[in-house]
């Protein structure tokens, strides 16, 4: 099948693609309950796949480039990323399974916060080039 993010890419006239990632793609400390395991586990297989997908992307990028590769089939990616991880760390394992509203508000503001901290930095980067380079992040 298809990657997932092939949608994102060839079923749009679009080439920025804005990441929003809750995952963290590292740790500091090392899981040791079982649910702790579990969840690293999980952590690990989708960013796994998200890591291979980016990387194809860049390596495509830079073919285009290159001139390598043919502009009528393939199409140069601008990637952007908010890392989420870092703020959503404090909350633990736990919290994806919460869903009161206290909580979906409190999301919503650090998300919100988040987003205008990417928009502050990185605005003139949309359409123009990409902000996150993959080459250093994966």
């Amino acid at each position: 099948g298809n990657p997932a993010l092939y949608p994102l890419i060839y079923q749009t006239q679009c080439a920025d693609v804005l990441l929003v990632q809750i995952n963290p793609i590292e740790h500091r400390d090392l899981p040791d309950t079982a649910p702790e395991i579990m969840e690293r586990m999980n952590e690990v297989t989708f960013n796994a796949s998200l890591l291979g997908e980016l990387r194809a992307i860049d390596f495509v990028r830079r073919l285009l480039a290159e001139g390598r590769l043919d502009p009528q089939h393939y199409k140069s990616m601008r990637m952007h990323r908010i890392d989420g991880g870092r703020v959503l760390a404090p909350f633990g394992d736990a919290s994806k399974s919460r869903a009161d509203m206290a909580f979906v508000r409190q999301l919503f503001e650090l998300g919100r916060t988040e987003g205008q901290n990417w928009l502050k930095a990185h605005h003139q980067d949309v359409g123009v080039r990409p902000s996150l380079n993959i080459a250093d992040n994966v």
